[in-house]
């Protein structure tokens, strides 16, 4: 069977490189059309469908290797010297036919739109309505309608139009404008100030009666007070009447008062609130059942504006005329409710239930319940909901306009569904979930983690300014996509709404499947989405009944990890695994027998991968290679929490016969030869840490995954549980030896070993228990024998290492183990003279010592700059000699 590129090599750093620098591309991605979770960087996408589709032939090539390193980037994105040469490329690789190309998970679009990039004969498949049409606004309509239709019904021509004139985008501007237009005339004196300054939004604040009976302050929840933190503009809060009220204290206003601190606002990040009056401590199960018997507040705070002169904001707090532009919104909603309820035969105001949260599974991510927050229409105050239904409003009224001036009712439909993409920013960017970035003076919205968390002060924007969060603003970036989108290609795909255990498509049909699958608990998709099917389904659905047939989005068939299903976490377990299978099945079986397929997955547990490693082998694919890429922000929101990866695994399956049985002694000694030499590769590659032990087992599945059937001796199966462990002892053994340069890792202690690994691995953030039990067997010790006794300690569900800041001097001073002993060192050099830390170090026969110098060294450089145990070691160190000189030029370990 012929091997392809990627199977043979991969340039991992150069395209992790891309793939992360792609993130800050503003201008036409598709990721800006519309939210989507989990998506697959393009340059990573077209980098790995462009070399799965090509001979391995082409790695004599000596330029071939720079090509696809140079065509991943975001630049060359609409070059058509690279996009051409791609294209007969793969033609030539293929007997001159379009490759059939499936991904039957496909989300937002980013592997389907660079196959279609490539030319392949593209079909997109995903179980969510939401997904399906974001597929069908990036690789359908886009590519359907740019080049080729008059501009009165955007029918699809024979003739080329003049180069560079795009109808679609040209209708889309014209009726965008006139929604705004009617929208703004029917209800924009609600948010309005003057000629010269223009208002960018509202800030406000929840308040609760402080539940000390002898003060009863109103406590408006304030994380902090600052306004604009650049130009040192903030709130600054006075007590009056049992209420508090505002000044604007900084440059340009009143100076600010010298106890006054706008980091320290009235609620802490442990959502504690604290009176300013008596001191009286309210804790989390208070605020929420404040919340939840309705005894909470909405304010105004303050208002943020726009000098339309010198386009600078400026900040006021609220007056009087702020206060009834609200409550007459509030009047004027009630009245359009009733009449779009008879109109439309649905209540405007979506009050479809929001997810409960709480479970053990990919639904935990909520926390809305706990707020009162039960129906999706509450996460919108009044005048919010007003514009949105109003904007709903004249977005279907266009639509009939369309159909009665003469467009063809797929013309109508496109347009009409990019208009209702509009709005689905601006629910996005004006929730009561959204906040006021402070550092930066815009919106920020609510989808920053992997679910919807509350927020104490949130910022209510104005749809009708020019700033973040309104029309404008998501018109413009709408209107980038669709022109970047229209160029990407003369096809557009085949795009299908089912599950992935059971595609619409006969045996052998594909020539290749790539796709990016859930990952087990990480993302709950369907009730991430139903923020915006609930807007959908008032905006569009109605075109659409086959997508909006159910309340909310489907959940009984998707591939996720919910522990809130009858029989709790295990029965969800199964559930995911049962399907996951199923779907894996289903690829094998519409595969061709030459075909490959490329499966990502990015889940940082052991138990995601095991299960996802069972799928695989059940379904019969054999994986050929696996290549670890960065396609993740270290610096997002979840990385200095828990451990999160930054690399996804892209792994090549064929459709190949495996061998029939596999001795396990044999397997075990091949997987250490094999990994060896990948091992270095991954380690000369810059893959470190957790992403290092999961690419890892990536490539073991290249070994055990040959083989139908692994035994041992005694003809009993060897489980993927038991392949794991040893591949994990052997990436264990390996990582220990390059980061203590190895000449001195056997005199290391178990203990001493699992904290430098943890570091290396984790740094100081906490992981799930059941990764940190098995990186504890890999080096030998029992973790449940050593929680809570020493440095390891346990916290729920969660294990957690402790630095020597963190730990109890008189607990460890008799110690003998390595670890422990220099941590009482640093806690000795931090508090007395270095004399005191010598004469220690002498007693515990460690002075001089190029062994603890080496660990110290090694802990050191796993940490990043702002930790307090980095900058005590490297305090420490500057003052410390080792025997051996030589030591001075090894210092560095990578």
């Amino acid at each position: 069977m012929e091997r392809r590129f990627i199977e043979e090599s991969f340039p991992i750093k150069e395209i992790s490189v891309e793939s992360n620098s792609e993130k800050s591309a503003r201008h036409g991605h598709p990721a800006l059309l519309h939210v989507w979770w989990a998506r697959r960087p393009l340059a990573a996408s077209r980098s790995t469908n462009y070399s799965s589709l090509i001979s391995a032939e082409k790695i004599k090539s000596k330029n071939e290797k720079e090509f696809i390193i140079n065509f991943s980037k975001w630049k060359n994105s609409l070059n058509l010297e690279y996009i051409e040469t791609a294209r007969k490329n793969i033609l030539k690789n293929n007997d001159g036919k379009r490759p059939k190309i499936l991904d039957p998970f496909a989300g937002g679009g980013s592997i389907p739109l660079e196959a279609l990039r490539l030319n392949c004969d593209t079909y997109a498949n995903d179980y969510n309505p939401v997904a399906v049409l974001i597929l069908k606004c990036t690789t359908e309509f886009p590519q359907k309608f740019s080049s080729y239709y008059s501009s009165t019904s955007l029918k699809k021509e024979k003739i080329l139009l003049e180069k560079g004139e795009n109808h679609l985008l040209k209708e889309f501007d014209k009726w965008q404008q006139w929604v705004f237009d009617q929208s703004k005339k029917e209800i924009g004196k609600y948010f309005f100030e003057d000629n010269l300054t223009s208002k960018v939004g509202t800030y406000w604040a929840h308040v609760i009666p402080c539940q000390n009976p002898s003060c009863k302050l109103k406590i408006p929840l304030l994380k902090q007070f600052w306004l604009d933190k650049k130009r040192s503009i903030s709130l600054c809060p006075k007590i009056k009447n049992n209420d508090i009220e505002f000044t604007i204290v900084g440059e340009g206003y009143e100076s600010i008062p010298d106890k006054h601190n706008p980091s320290k606002g009235t609620i802490s990040e442990q959502v504690v609130a604290t009176c300013p009056l008596c001191e009286f401590r309210h804790d989390r199960k208070i605020i929420h059942k404040l919340f939840q018997e309705e005894k909470v507040e909405e304010k105004i705070i303050a208002i943020v504006l726009v000098d339309n002169k010198k386009n600078r904001k400026k900040f006021r707090v609220t007056n009087n005329q702020d206060v009834k532009d609200f409550e007459d919104a509030q009047i004027i909603l009630k009245e359009k409710q009733m009449s779009l309820l008879k109109k439309w035969g649905i209540d405007p105001i979506p009050y479809e239930l929001t997810p409960e949260g709480n479970g053990s599974g990919a639904e935990r991510a909520f926390s809305l319940r706990n707020y009162n927050l039960n129906h999706w229409g509450d996460i919108f105050n009044k005048r919010q909901q007003l514009s949105i239904i109003v904007l709903i409003d004249k977005v279907r009224d266009a639509h009939d306009l369309m159909i009665k001036n003469g467009y063809q009712k797929e013309s109508a439909l496109i347009l009409t569904t990019y208009l209702a993409f509009i709005i689905d920013r601006i629910v996005a960017y004006n929730c009561k979930l959204c906040k006021w970035v402070s550092d930066g003076g815009f919106v920020a919205y609510p989808f920053s983690i992997s679910g919807l968390s509350f927020i104490f002060d949130y910022f209510e924007s104005n749809p009708f300014s020019g700033s973040s969060g309104s029309w404008k603003s998501a018109v413009d970036w709408i209107k980038r996509t669709i022109s970047f989108l229209s160029d990407s290609s003369q096809y557009s795909a085949t795009i299908t709404n089912s599950s992935a255990t059971s595609l619409s498509y006969e045996g052998d049909f594909f020539d290749a499947v790539f796709t990016d699958p859930p990952y087990y608990d990480n993302y709950p998709y369907s009730y991430l989405s139903d923020f915006f099917y609930v807007w959908l389904k008032r905006s569009v659905g109605h075109h659409y009944p086959e997508l909006f047939v159910t309340p909310l989005t489907p959940k009984s068939n998707e591939i996720v990890l919910y522990g809130n299903k009858e029989g709790g976490w295990e029965s969800g377990k199964i559930f995911f695994e049962n399907m996951l299978s199923k779907s894996f099945s289903e690829i094998y079986r519409v595969l061709k027998n030459e075909g490959i397929a490329i499966v990502v997955y990015a889940h940082k547990s052991a138990e995601g991968w095991e299960t996802l490693i069972k799928s695989l082998l059940n379904a019969g694919l054999v994986v050929t290679a696996a290549w670890p890429i960065h396609t993740e922000r270290q610096s997002r929101p979840r990385s200095n929490k828990s451990a999160a990866l930054a690399s996804s695994i892209y792994m090549i399956c064929k459709k190949q016969k495996k061998e029939q049985i596999g001795f396990y002694r044999d397997i075990k000694k091949e997987l250490k030869e094999y990994l060896k030499n990948k091992l270095e590769q991954l380690w000369v590659e810059g893959i470190l840490g957790a992403d290092f032990f999961i690419s890892a087992i990536g490539s073991a599945i290249e070994v055990f995954g040959k083989y139908e059937r692994v035994v041992d001796d005694s003809d009993n199966p060897v489980s993927v549980s038991k392949l794991l462990e040893d591949t994990r002892e052997i990436v264990t053994n390996y990582a220990i030896n390059k980061v203590i340069k190895g000449e001195f890792s056997e005199e290391i202690s178990q203990m001493t070993r699992f904290y430098i690994l943890w570091r290396w691995a984790y740094g100081e953030v906490k992981v799930p228990f059941d990764d940190a039990l098995k990186m504890a067997q890999s080096v030998g010790i029992n973790i449940e024998h050593e929680w809570n006794k020493g440095f390891i300690i346990k916290e729920k569900e969660f294990i957690r290492v402790l630095g020597p800041d963190e730990r109890n001097q008189n607990k460890i001073e008799d110690s003998h183990d390595l670890i422990d002993i220099l941590h009482n060192a640093l806690l000795l050099w931090k508090k007395e003279k270095r004399e005191t830390v010598d004469k220690f170090l002498e007693e515990k026969r460690y002075k001089n010592s190029e062994v603890f110098k080496r660990v110290a060294q090694a802990i050191s450089e796993s940490l990043p700059l702002e930790s307090t145990e980095k900058k005590w070691l490297d305090g420490f160190l500057t003052g410390f000699k080792s025997d051996n000189t030589q030591g001075t030029n090894q210092s560095k370990l990578f």
